[in-house]
């Protein structure tokens, strides 16, 4: 048992009994001195009997009796406690009757000591005094003297002197260790009434908090206002930036675990000694509530220092702490998903004020750049005609329309893969080359799949200049933003398809005839000059009557193929009307629509099974015309097509200047 709960245990009953009984009006002196040992406190008063005979060996060493006699005490059952170990072996050896009947009657007992005895002990007297308890009805101890020969001491009445001394200084040390064990409950007491005042005030401050950092600061000024000497960090393992110095990262290192690991994983206090030579300890404190731990208190300190700790107390104010930073995190995510759904609702709204596929992502760039505070993003998506990624939108120039393979990057490793990706510094990356953050000097990135149905086909990339520079909850907000960015996306998209197919011919793929006129129209708007050329089967109604309509529609689409693969991207290739097809071609003059006619009218004759030739008319305007009209272009294409029809056909006529 514990020196401390001895002490209690010992004493509990005479503190409880007196207690009851005193008045307010009696002295503590008087309530000492009524004060005795019971059958309980007996097997812990062994130290109180050295003690006592320490004390009482100091005051009477000096007197020629307590100096010519020897002197030991025995405990209430007969066994050595202190003094002369040999008076007490010679009770044993020649003497046990004289012990016995001292323990058993209570009083004292005097023998002579035979020529036998030894020690030096042979022809002396031993008198055994019991030292009874203060109401005389329980024998404490007993004290042994060996007298010495010649008798001149003062004999037994001087030995029963001596045990009224020795029994006065065994209730002193009694009454010395008894006050203090109730000056140690009333220290305990205290220290814990102030651990309570202290822990009420530091709960009351943090549970006013709402806010982490806060949080953060007041359990470490407070452990360290009352601990100044501790030196004191708080590890923590959270993606949470704090500027207090005494805030750092928790690194779980490969090649090993120290204490704030082991502290973190197993969940509990983990105190460390420093090594043999080295006054210094180590305590690690898990800082955590009920969802779990968050980081670890270290606290480095001397050895001295950890014996005064009242750890109980840290470890209640750290306790309090994890549970206040709990709640604050919890009220700062739900002000975060509140901002995030504003963001969202915002940005959709935004979005869907447009359905030009160019608009949205021009609109996504600049809210994605506003909102993450990056310096650059980045839009990717398939251009399944070349099977390649292409640059949708960038805020860095260089970048525009760019096409790179669908491996290559990071948006290519975001589009394969269909998973996001957050890079801290681009420098310390090995393994992904990317344009992106080389041309724009970036060191972190954040990028997630750009989805439209289900389906990836794309990706956003958000870049800065400062390395670490994205969080966690960046990078979860952004894939939030492109599942919605990618609603937006899917609209344009089908709304665009909604446009092509209300612009095109179903048979050949081909414009319809009101989107050449309107686009000749723009043209004409804004360009210097631009051609038109009008192309019409040979005989087709023939081709008809001889192989059916079912093959007819199959040499028009035929021919159709052959004229989209003759022109270049800008020009737009529509079906006029019937077997007639039209190419409208900008900035370009009769001469340039010559070699494309030339090369349309060869292909044709060569190419087509079964077999046909084309006829064409080819017209002209130019900003330095009269009249310029989208009816007065068709009109003359049509004249010069009409003169190649009744020239014998598969041929190529230009308009007449004269008509």
């Amino acid at each position: 048992m514990p020196e401390h709960q001895q002490d209690f245990s010992k004493h509990q009953s005479l503190f409880q009994t007196h207690i009851e009984t005193a008045s307010p009006s009696e002295s503590s002196h008087l309530w000492l001195k009524e004060m005795d040992i019971t059958g309980h406190d007996l097997p812990y008063v062994r130290e109180v009997l050295q003690q006592s005979f320490e004390d009482w060996r100091k005051e009477t060493g000096a007197l020629p009796f307590s100096q010519q006699s020897e002197w030991a005490v025995a405990d209430h059952e007969g066994a050595y406690a202190c003094g002369e170990t040999a008076v007490h072996e010679l009770l044993a050896a020649h003497c046990p009757d004289l012990l016995k009947r001292c323990l058993a009657s209570h009083e004292t007992v005097c023998g002579d000591i035979g020529p036998s005895g030894r020690y030096g002990f042979a022809g002396r007297t031993v008198c055994l005094v019991p030292i009874l308890s203060r109401n005389g009805q329980l024998l404490v101890a007993v004290l042994a003297c060996v007298l010495p020969k010649d008798g001149s001491s003062g004999g037994t009445d001087a030995v029963h002197a001596t045990a009224l001394h020795y029994r006065s200084c065994f209730f002193r040390r009694y009454e010395y260790i008894f006050v203090s064990d109730v000056m140690k409950v009333q220290k305990n007491a205290e220290r814990e009434a102030s651990r309570r005042s202290i822990l009420f005030q530091i709960m009351q401050r943090m549970h006013d908090q709402i806010d982490v950092d806060t949080v953060i600061t007041e359990v470490l000024d407070s452990i360290a206002i009352l601990y100044p000497s501790i030196e004191l960090s708080l590890m923590m393992s959270q993606d949470h930036e704090h500027h207090n110095p005494r805030v750092r990262p928790l690194v779980f290192h490969p090649w090993g675990e120290d204490i704030c690991v082991r502290a973190f994983m197993d969940g509990r206090l983990t105190v460390q000694e420093g090594m043999e030579g080295r006054d210094e300890a180590e305590i690690a404190i898990p800082f955590g509530g009920k969802q779990g731990i968050y980081g670890v208190f270290h606290l480095k300190m001397t050895r001295e220092l950890k014996e005064d700790l009242d750890l109980q107390l840290i470890t209640m104010m750290i306790d309090t702490a994890g549970n206040a930073f709990e709640n604050a995190k919890l009220y700062e995510q739900s002000n975060l998903l509140i901002h995030e759904l504003r963001l969202i609702n915002e940005l959709t709204q935004r979005l869907n004020q447009s359905l030009q596929l160019a608009d949205i992502y021009k609109l996504a760039t600049g809210e994605l750049l506003n909102i993450f505070n990056a310096d650059y993003c980045c839009f990717l998506q398939l251009n399944e005609e070349r099977n390649m990624l292409e640059v949708m939108s960038c805020n860095e120039p260089s970048l525009s329309r760019d096409l790179f393979s669908k491996d290559y990057g990071f948006g290519g490793l975001v589009y394969e893969k269909k998973e996001p990706i957050i890079l801290s510094d681009y420098h310390l990356n090995t393994k992904v080359s990317s344009k992106l953050m080389e041309v724009t000097g970036s060191q972190s990135l954040i990028a997630t799949p750009l989805s439209v149905n289900g389906k990836v086909i794309g990706a956003v990339l958000l870049t800065h200049r400062s390395p670490h520079f994205f969080s966690y909850d960046n990078y979860r907000l952004l894939q939030t933003l492109a599942s919605h960015i990618g609603l937006s996306v899917s609209n344009a998209l089908l709304h665009a398809e909604l446009r092509r197919m209300a612009n095109r011919d179903m048979l050949t793929d081909m414009y319809a005839r009101h989107y050449l006129d309107e686009a000749i129209q723009d043209s004409q708007a804004k360009d210097f000059c631009g051609s038109l050329i009008v192309v019409d089967i040979d005989q087709f109604k023939q081709v008809n009557d001889t192989y059916g309509h079912q093959k007819g529609d199959k040499i028009l689409k035929q021919v159709s193929e052959i004229l989209k693969t003759s022109i270049r991207p800008v020009d737009i290739p529509a079906r006029w009307g019937g077997e007639e097809l039209a190419v409208y071609l900008p900035q370009l003059g009769l001469h340039q629509a010559m070699k494309v006619a030339e090369t349309i009218r060869t292909r044709v004759a060569r190419e087509t099974n079964p077999g046909v030739t084309v006829s064409s008319g080819i017209a002209e305007w130019c900003i330095l015309d009269k009249h310029i009209s989208v009816d007065s272009l068709f009109y003359r294409a049509d004249m010069a097509l009409y003169r190649a029809k009744n020239s014998g056909r598969n041929q190529i006529q230009i308009e007449d200047m004269h008509e």
